[in-house]
């Protein structure tokens, strides 16, 4: 099983000291936690895509590119990229860019974003905004699978003989997770393209995430996929963690209660109580996390959001030290040890060249030889057998 964190890359006033950081600190600060995820131990890193104020994420695949080129092991990812806002030629190479940058460490979770005024600014209506995530999707899906794409729409410009390069890692495509919080729609997408579902389960009660995943996994299977057991889920999660459960409570509750989002509304320990906010020692979020496999069964990545809300730097590497020391490796064996065998391994590069290739050497995207004008005439590229 997979274990990370997401950022959502808010700039926000830190409500203790009064400060708000500079989009230069912030953007220094996230590369920082990062790295400190993959020294601890942790798998993946993901950061949301967002074209407003105060969040910074404008560019995920260029603060990606860096991170990858600064560690080792760990895979980046994106908490949000915008499929429907985001031309799908672009997001095909961009992300294609970012699989050979990374070697393989990478993939991208897919959604429609919930920030109206953004639409507009990218020439797209909101009220489409289902219709052209499907069939952005559908678009994207093919750019990574067939060497010449012929396509035409309702939302863009045909496109006729084209080639998006560079070419997928491998000729293997990134791998897509869908993510939603309360379309049917993204999951019935998910499933039917084989793909993963990530429910955020950051803000709502699990009996909605369990309804959604449920429906999910039985339209996996119906695709023929795998059984539901085997369908590919992922979790959010949101933590604060402190030696001692009360100093917990104590230390994030001013950041809780002038959170942007859910700040001036229900006391912390209601929230708490009604979503799947861990707040305490790290046995009580280890309990807490634990609960999550019992309401939607085997799932193949744990993401945690702990940087948000103006907790400064010092008090995020602190979290990521208790999440990666007494957390995780925890997590890590009991997750194991009472994971059914039937369970699907979490989505990697290599993984992905096993089930393609087997034995066999991967194939290696390459032009041919070049014809003349390759704007204007045929493409130099052609599809495998």
């Amino acid at each position: 099983m997979q274990f990370g964190i997401f950022s959502v890359s808010d700039i926000t006033r830190d409500p203790v000291s009064g400060e708000t950081p500079s989009e230069a600190e912030r953007i220094d600060a996230i590369v920082q936690i990062a790295e400190k995820a993959e020294e601890v131990g942790l798998d993946v890193f993901a950061i949301g895509e967002h074209h407003n104020p105060p969040f910074f994420s404008s560019a995920p695949t260029t603060l990606l590119s860096h991170i990858a080129a600064r560690t080792r092991k760990l895979i980046v990812s994106t908490a949000t990229t915008l499929i429907t806002t985001n031309d799908p030629v672009r997001i095909a190479e961009e992300y294609a860019m970012l699989q050979h940058l990374s070697k393989g460490r990478m993939d991208l979770m897919l959604g429609r974003g919930n920030t109206a005024p953004v639409y507009p600014w990218f020439g797209a209506d909101i009220r489409q905004s289902l219709p052209l995530a499907l069939e952005n999707y559908n678009l994207l899906h093919r750019l990574w699978r067939e060497d010449v794409v012929d396509w035409e729409g309702k939302f863009r410009t045909p496109l006729q003989g084209f080639t998006s390069t560079p070419r997928p890692l491998d000729d293997v495509p990134p791998f897509v997770w869908h993510g939603s919080i309360r379309t049917p729609e993204i999951a019935e997408q998910a499933a039917y393209y084989g793909d993963g579902f990530f429910a955020n389960n950051i803000f709502w009660p699990k009996e909605h995430y369990m309804r959604l995943i449920k429906f999910y996994r039985q339209r996996y299977a119906h695709y023929g996929h795998g059984t539901e057991k085997q369908a590919i889920v992922g979790l959010g999660g949101q933590a604060y963690i402190a030696k001692r459960s009360q100093d917990a409570l104590d230390e994030f509750r001013p950041y809780f209660n002038e959170a942007p989002v859910y700040g001036h509304g229900p006391r912390m320990e209601d929230f708490m109580e009604q979503t799947p906010l861990s707040v305490g020692s790290p046995q009580e979020v280890i309990d807490k996390t634990l609960t999550f496999r019992e309401h939607f069964g085997d799932y193949q990545r744990q993401m945690f959001l702990v940087d948000h809300a103006g907790l400064p730097l010092k008090m995020v590497l602190n979290q990521l030290d208790l999440l990666g020391e007494e957390v995780v490796p925890v997590l890590r064996k009991e997750m194991e040890s009472r994971q059914d065998p039937e369970t699907a391994k979490p989505p990697t590069h290599a993984g992905r060249i096993r089930d393609k290739y087997g034995d066999k050497p991967a194939r290696q995207p390459k032009p041919n030889a070049n014809r003349g004008d390759n704007v204007t005439g045929g493409s130099p590229y052609q599809d495998a057998e």
